[in-house]
């Protein structure tokens, strides 16, 4: 149908890529490649410019993708629209996450939405940095609440979240206790660094309406929360860390707080899309599905 090779089209122009397109389509690349040529002899138009590395688009191949657009949407959106009156929300619903999101939040739930909504096929990717939702053809986004894009319809979907400054009892023998969070710039500190803007996390705390914002200095930086987790178990330095993540070590006295009281929570994660009349129902599905679980 020319309806399938014209959305095959706007997934090859997406990726800019045979392969991942047609991992997402599920066909081969050479299937996919074979199918855009024969579009292409079809309306008598090169679309695309294809090298050794990329896949781009020709300027008609632009103009084209601009034209058809709207009506792809229009099509998926019908097409949404008719299962959801029949009571079968479907589709692929694309989603972009952080990573710290993905333990905490999506691991424990994405098994039961499957089994809930079998027609909805979930694709989710990790990022950390924050992505422009329809220049990139996502449905939604989950971050935390303060890392929200404006102009976006949010709701909460966990519960608020806390950050505990934690440090292995061998740590604490050997360098000492801080009493404020200004102390800590005397300590050795695990840093985590936002792959968008390059930036290193500044560690904020709160007691009694008293703010203090800490820019600590340590042996590692990295964007991996699972890794200062490590370090910070070895005895490496002290770190802020999601409370989730470290109560088991808590428990275990692998770890201890410190500053406890200078620690309050913080807005949760959150599901964001961009406003719009129609809520797609596999959206729906899912953000229902996400607040029913908080």
């Amino acid at each position: 149908m020319l309806t399938d090779s014209l959305q095959a089209f706007a997934c090859v122009a997406r990726h800019a890529s045979f392969t991942r397109a047609a991992a997402e389509l599920e066909v081969s690349p050479s299937a996919l490649s074979q199918s855009m040529r024969q579009l292409e002899a079809r309306l008598g138009s090169r679309l695309l410019q294809r090298t050794t590395r990329r896949v781009g688009l020709t300027e008609a191949g632009r103009e084209f993708l601009r034209r058809i657009a709207p009506a792809l949407g229009e099509i998926e959106a019908a097409v949404e629209q008719l299962h959801e009156r029949n009571g079968q929300p479907s589709g692929t619903l694309r989603i972009t996450a952080p990573r710290l999101a993905v333990p905490h939040l999506l691991e424990p739930a994405l098994g039961d939405f499957a089994r809930a909504y079998p027609q909805v096929r979930v694709e989710i990717l990790v990022e950390d940095t924050l992505t422009d939702l329809v220049a990139r053809d996502f449905d939604a986004g989950i971050r935390l609440g303060e890392a929200l894009e404006q102009d976006m319809v949010a709701l909460p979907v966990s519960r608020p979240l806390r950050w505990l400054l934690v440090a292995s009892p061998e740590y604490l023998a050997r360098s000492g206790t801080p009493g404020h969070p200004q102390d800590l710039l005397q300590h050795d500190c695990v840093r985590y660094r936002y792959t968008g803007s390059g930036a290193v996390e500044r560690w904020d705390f709160e007691r009694r309406g008293h703010r203090s914002q800490v820019a600590v200095e340590g042996p590692l930086t990295s964007n991996d929360n699972e890794l200062l987790l490590r370090t910070v178990l070895d005895g490496l330095g002290m770190g802020f860390l999601l409370e989730d993540a470290v109560r088991e070590h808590l428990a275990a006295g692998r770890l201890q707080s410190v500053l406890e009281d200078w620690c309050p929570a913080s807005p949760g994660f959150y599901l964001y899309y961009p406003s719009r009349r129609h809520l797609p129902a596999k959206l729906r599905a899912f953000a229902d599905f996400l607040k029913n679980r908080m």
